[in-house]
């Protein structure tokens, strides 16, 4: 890539940050909590992904109002790549382990981490730092790479008829899922949509059946609870593994929201794309998923 193009897609990346940061809807913090109108999105920047979880989960009414006394969470990030954080293939380490510790103070009697790595899996949670920091928070870790610890669910999607999905999203009581924000050269980008191919077993009828439609049609079996995109670095091509510190960019932002579509939504527009160009955002929104019209949601858009 030479110097004009990457000057190109930089101003592209910018644009779309400032239209989903920009002020129109914002909503005043304290009004939302007390009259327990919380926002549908909240999209926050400037401060480390710990803090801006903290605040952010704050707005969304506290991490009780998703986990309760005694149940079993998973949690679903990206360390799927044997990387450290600074190249942004995997979620932040730090993020992960915040969203452990508010589940367990919460009252979580378990909290499982869960990833269907791509590279080898014990250099991948080791080397990405996510899965020895959950550890130390508290968290547990599900083993992944065997087929016996998958189910086979029956599916009614446009493509995807059944899918083998790891038995412990299939037990338990609150599904979190955090992906790192990342381009993707067949999805378009790597949000919470596409996150939760590390759930499953069969990965290759995915790619063999239609990609897009296969990943919004995993939404049949198993929505998250919750979903937390970390854009605090990104890769900006190049992805999913990048593999080079010239495709990451410091964005330092955070987005989240109950509703999958609208998350991804917003988080498309940090990459520079507009709403509906990413295939199977359009497509969850076409099966009534989420909102991917941004315009009808409460957004509260803060700056740390």
């Amino acid at each position: 890539m030479d110097r004009r193009e990457f000057l190109k897609k930089s101003a592209a990346l910018g644009f779309g940050a400032g239209l989903l940061f920009l002020p129109r809807g914002l909503h005043n913090a304290a009004r939302l909590a007390a009259a327990e109108n919380y926002p549908d999105l909240a999209a926050l920047k400037g401060g480390s992904p710990e803090a801006m979880f903290d605040r952010g989960i704050r707005l969304l009414g506290g991490m009780g109002r998703f986990v309760k006394n005694g149940q079993t969470v998973v949690i679903k990030p990206n360390m799927s790549w044997d990387l450290p954080p600074e190249y942004a293939a995997n979620t932040s380490p730090g993020l992960v382990a915040a969203v452990v510790k508010h589940c367990k103070d919460a009252g979580a009697r378990r909290v499982i981490i869960l990833d269907h790595s791509i590279d080898h899996w014990e250099n991948s949670a080791r080397n990405s730092g996510v899965l020895p920091a959950a550890l130390r928070a508290g968290a547990v870790h599900a083993p992944a790479e065997r087929e016996g610890y998958y189910h086979t669910v029956a599916l009614n999607g446009r493509r995807l008829k059944e899918t083998m999905v790891h038995e412990s999203l299939l037990e338990c009581d609150v599904f979190i899922n955090i992906p790192v924000l990342k381009h993707h050269g067949g999805a378009g980008l790597t949000g919470a949509i596409k996150n939760l191919m590390g759930c499953v077993w069969n990965r290759r009828i995915y790619h063999s059946g239609g990609l897009n439609a296969c990943m919004a049609d995993f939404l049949l079996a198993k929505k998250p609870d919750l979903n937390i995109v970390d854009a605090y670095r990104v890769i900006t091509r190049n992805g999913p593994r990048g593999g080079s510190l010239n495709v990451v960019a410091q964005m330092g932002s955070l987005l989240m929201s109950r509703d999958i579509v609208a998350v991804d939504t917003a988080a498309s527009m940090l990459l520079g794309r507009k709403p509906g160009e990413v295939e199977p955002v359009r497509l969850a929104a076409e099966a009534g998923f989420g909102q991917m019209d941004l315009a009808k949601l409460n957004i509260s858009r803060i700056t740390l």
